[in-house]
């Protein structure tokens, strides 16, 4: 498919052991055959050779040339990863070699575009790729890894089988009506299916929801008033003093930000300044703010006094945070401990019973997480797609429109479907249809 030949260092731009210089294309063997002290132009795939690359007959490197042969390779062409000492200099001498001899600078992600390009990879399983090297959890990484292994492709091509066997049984109903062994579809008959289906993919939706939700983190507000403790217990989840802490009230008048993990879960943490009558224009000004974290966040952690009983700022905020996703926390435990509650000292770090608590909170989400499932919004975005365009099929058929209408909505849902794994072709899918029935006899 591509006539030119890429290369890009393909190993992290820092010193090491081992660099990799990789290369994918019809003349990546000739162009390392040409640079290498050995002969491996008639070499067989999945082999590694050791010898030097040179420069005009004088050494560079010492390297191991591992190589691979089309169509048995990451991308689907002839590829060549030339191992070599991981310097800065050297790596980029071996490069800029490769570059002289014809090869061209590789895009960000050309090669694994080659790969999907190629049918090596289909569309999720490439976004995989990129999702498993930024992955900094075992979530993110273990849903990568299914991914990549076509968990997306396997969740969808059910609905899409069944799809197919609609749509193909309508087309041949409308196209060959005089065929007596073809049975006669009716909209009674459809519309079961049809409601089945759509009840499936929304539960595939809602599973993603949740699984993007765990994955990229939980917007967090911890929310209380001013000298509850707010700020220590930022400093307490972070392990470190990220937060100003005084016994003096408003001491945060701006958002103080950090990323926390608490077993499985990631919480992207915003402690807010107190919320209270102020005149001065500054703390105002945090007052605001925090109000506007509240609204965006996806959880609320309201930190209470263990030692004072509610008062009126107490109610106010237990108000306004009650139709949010919350955890009441009761402070300073060390003055007063309140039984049945989830009671913490931030000022000493003893948090465990915090620590818990979200971890339970979110254990459905984790596992979720953890499984078979669309992986980003681009997927959800197109699963949507699809599951609208079966609600109008349904809204069609209830009307008592004719089948051939309705094909046209079920068609929509079919290559929506398609589009997440990057298979879309109306040739496909008609060649797809009519092979299941045997129309020339």
């Amino acid at each position: 498919m591509f006539k030119d030949t890429i290369v890009a260092i393909a190993t992290g731009a820092s010193e090491g052991a081992i660099s990799i210089v990789r290369l994918s294309g019809e003349d990546a063997i000739a162009i390392v055959n040409d640079l290498f002290d050995k002969n491996i132009l008639e070499e067989k795939g999945y082999t590694i050779h050791y010898g030097t690359i040179l420069e005009e007959g004088k050494p560079v490197d010492e390297v191991l040339v591992n190589l691979f042969r089309a169509p048995k390779s990451y991308t689907g062409e002839d590829m060549v990863e030339i191992n070599c000492h991981g310097g800065h200099y050297v790596t980029r001498k071996v490069l800029s070699l490769c570059l002289g001899k014809g090869a061209r600078m590789a895009r960000n992600g050309e090669f694994t575009e080659r790969a999907y390009l190629n049918g090596h990879l289909d569309l999720a399983q490439a976004e995989s790729v990129n999702d498993l090297i930024r992955a900094q959890d075992d979530i993110n990484a273990t849903s990568a890894i299914y991914s990549l292994k076509g968990s997306v492709k396997e969740l969808l091509d059910p609905l899409t089988e069944d799809l197919t066997q609609i749509l193909s049984q309508i087309e041949v109903n409308i196209d060959y009506p005089e065929y007596d062994d073809v049975k006669q579809l009716t909209e009674e008959e459809i519309l079961p299916k049809a409601k089945e289906w759509l009840s499936r993919i929304e539960e595939i939706i809602n599973e993603a929801k949740q699984a993007v939700f765990i994955r990229g983190g939980i917007k967090t507000a911890i929310v209380g008033k001013p000298n509850v403790g707010k700020s220590s217990l930022l400093n307490a989840l972070l392990e470190e003093d990220k937060a100003i802490v005084t016994e003096i009230a408003g001491t945060t008048r701006d958002l103080v930000e950090g990323t926390v993990r608490i077993g499985n879960v990631t919480l992207n943490l915003v402690d807010t300044a107190g919320i209270h009558e102020s005149e001065d224009r500054i703390e105002q000004m945090g007052i605001a703010r925090s109000i506007q974290a509240i609204e965006k966040a996806q959880l609320i952690l309201l930190v209470l006094d263990a030692a004072s009983e509610l008062d009126e700022q107490d109610q106010e905020l237990l108000e306004k945070t009650k139709d949010k996703d919350r955890i009441l926390i009761y402070n300073k435990k060390d003055q007063k401990e309140l039984p049945d509650t989830i009671a913490v000292s931030a000022l000493n770090h003893d948090i465990k019973a915090l620590k818990d608590a979200i971890e339970q909170k979110y254990q459905e989400e984790i596992r979720i997480a953890s499984s078979s499932t669309l992986n980003n919004e681009r997927q959800i975005g197109l699963a949507l797609e699809a599951k609208g365009a079966m609600q109008d099929a349904i809204a069609s058929l209830e009307a008592g429109a004719e089948l051939d209408l309705v094909t046209i909505d079920l068609q929509k849902a079919y290559y929506a479907l398609k589009e997440i794994t990057g298979e879309v072709s109306k040739e496909d899918f008609l060649e797809e249809v009519f092979s299941r029935f045997c129309l020339g006899k």
